[in-house]
């Protein structure tokens, strides 16, 4: 049996979005409290009796964080353009090294009403 366990984090970050027009909002910087939650699934390990530390995901996803956290998103390699999709799938890529066959999706939700995730089966 496999379960499915989530783990939350939040980043304040800005951004602009380079390939709107100047006249949407979004194409001139502005921030976000950004909410990631990563997605899990696996067997139980024993004789701990869990899929993954919470613990253990915190301390993993700290470096990982710490690049995103209070920064501008368009200055992080590889985020020139930090739609939500890129930013869930940029997470997904430099996520999924350290938990090989467990992280299963990343969510992003820009405000309380708006969320995206990657990848979708």
């Amino acid at each position: 049996m496999k379960y499915e366990l989530k783990q939350q984090f939040q980043i304040e970050s800005a951004r602009f979005l380079p390939h709107l027009s100047k006249d949407h909002p979004c194409s001139r910087i502005h921030g976000h409290s950004f909410v990631i939650i990563l997605t899990f699934q696996g067997p139980l390990k024993q004789p701990e009796a869990w899929v993954i530390d919470y613990h253990e995901i915190s301390s993993k996803m700290q470096p990982l964080l710490s690049q995103l956290d209070h920064r501008t998103l368009n200055d992080v390699p590889g985020l020139n353009n930090p739609t939500s999709e890129n930013l869930c799938r940029w997470i997904f890529e430099k996520a999924t090294p350290l938990w090989p066959g467990f992280l299963t999706r990343v969510t992003i939700k820009e405000t309380p009403l708006t969320e995206c995730s990657y990848p979708c089966a």
